[in-house]
């Protein structure tokens, strides 16, 4: 029973919008009362009714390590003892920066924000003031967060409450926002010939999160590297999900791809808000204080997110077997999800690299946000609140990825299989 939540979710209402600070916990996407959550530890949530779940969000990525993990929240406790702002610099922001760079490729230097949306909108502001052009693409379902620039034909959020045109959005943004299909090269290059000389960024999850986890098909971002190069266009990576999630150098390193510029967040605060930008260091030095291009935050750089991140980064730095640790779990779950589900005749397709995954009910390849949208939602719906009911938290979303922990237990992943094998699709 979730008695409490559907009583704090009546409170909420009334002085909250729509009950929730992001629009993806209301639920509205799977139907039913939001899960308020009390507490957390290793792989599990805890609700305010004391009810207990597997997690699969891992609070979007970041707690790849389990919550509440141990180093983790020490550091965190020592350094507030210190205070939990000063506004002015530390010597824990140079390590943290110095840290990143190591473990980042292509990154020769980074400035520190305070969340992934602040990143995306800072990069493109960068690549605009590096290059002199206006104009950026973007890709059909892929989410950079709620800037103005991002909210044209974004993913995951404004998928799951159907918002295809944002109001607040002028005019002047969306033209100078050109969208193309996710894993479609050849969209972007008629983009780029109908736009000449007026390109400043491609930005891109190199691979989506938020239209389920999708990949990049073969040569595809290849095929944009070379275009960004025979064009002077600046190409961003946004890693605020990938990033020192699918290996020590994110996706870049796992996919082999060098991006101009790459963002993140989530993963380098440990849990905590906060993001950054980095990239080489021509493109980087445009930034104020050096460079002309203005960006700014009091609370960049806040000493509990460093201590946090850097608590985190380090040890994932100086122990790569976890990475090998999660994909075999991520491998697993996946295989036994096929076995469970292939059992039962239902269509389904499973997209995974490393610790993401997703499951879309459909016979047709996940590639794209328009395969994606195509897929049976009301079925996963269904499957979301058998689970919820079973123990299991998944995304609240058709259109997100599961994000998988390293504090799971084998135990957990054959609960998880065992409650889908129990799934009624009828």
């Amino acid at each position: 029973m979730i008695n409490k939540s559907i009583e704090l979710f009546e409170r909420a209402q009334r002085s909250i919008p729509g009950g929730v600070n992001s629009p993806v916990r209301a639920f509205k996407s799977v139907g039913g009362t939001p899960v308020f959550i009390k507490k957390a530890k290793g792989a599990y949530l805890f609700d305010a009714d004391d009810n207990q779940y597997i997690d699969f969000i891992a609070s979007w990525g970041p707690m790849i390590l389990g919550h509440a993990h141990e180093p983790v929240v020490k550091a965190i406790q020592e350094k507030a003892i210190h205070s939990t702002s000063f506004g002015a610099p530390t010597e824990l922001e140079i390590d943290m920066a110095e840290l990143i760079i190591s473990m980042a490729p292509n990154v020769d230097q980074i400035r520190m924000v305070s969340s992934g949306t602040e990143a995306c909108m800072s990069a493109v502001r960068l690549a605009r003031g590096f290059t002199g052009k206006n104009k950026i693409i973007k890709f059909e379902g892929n989410y950079h967060g709620h800037a103005d620039a991002f909210l044209v034909k974004a993913g995951s959020g404004v998928a799951s409450f159907n918002i295809q045109n944002v109001p607040g959005i002028t005019a002047g943004v969306s033209n100078d926002t050109l969208t193309a299909p996710y894993n479609n090269l050849e969209a972007v290059k008629q983009l780029i010939e109908e736009n000449q000389s007026e390109i400043a960024a491609i930005i891109i999850e190199p691979v989506a999160g938020n239209m389920g986890c999708i990949l990049p098909q073969p040569g595809f971002l290849e095929g944009l590297r070379k275009l960004c190069d025979e064009q002077n266009i600046v190409f961003i990576f946004d890693e605020v999900m990938t990033g020192f999630r699918l290996g020590a150098g994110g996706a870049q390193e796992k996919l082999n791809i060098a991006a101009d510029l790459v963002t993140y967040g989530k993963v380098i605060g440990g849990g905590m808000p906060v993001g950054a930008f980095g990239g080489k260091k021509e493109i980087m030095q445009h930034i104020a204080p050096v460079g002309n291009v203005y960006q700014a935050g009091t609370l960049s750089g806040n000493p509990i997110a460093m201590i946090a991140g850097y608590t985190l980064l380090n040890e994932l730095k100086n122990n790569p077997a976890i990475y090998d640790e999660l994909e075999a779990k991520t491998n697993y779950l996946g295989e036994g999800i096929k076995r469970v589900l292939s059992k039962k005749g239902i269509n389904f397709r499973v997209n995974q690299i490393g610790s993401m995954i997703s499951l879309h009910f459909c016979n047709h390849a996940i590639i794209d946000f328009e395969s994606a949208s195509k897929a049976n939602i009301p079925l996963f719906n269904k499957l979301f609140h058998h689970l919820l009911k079973n123990g299991i938290y998944l995304p609240p979303s058709a259109y997100e990825s599961w994000f998988l922990n390293n504090a799971l237990s084998y135990e957990d992943l054959d609960k998880t299989i065992t409650a889908i094998d129990s799934f009624d699709q009828y």
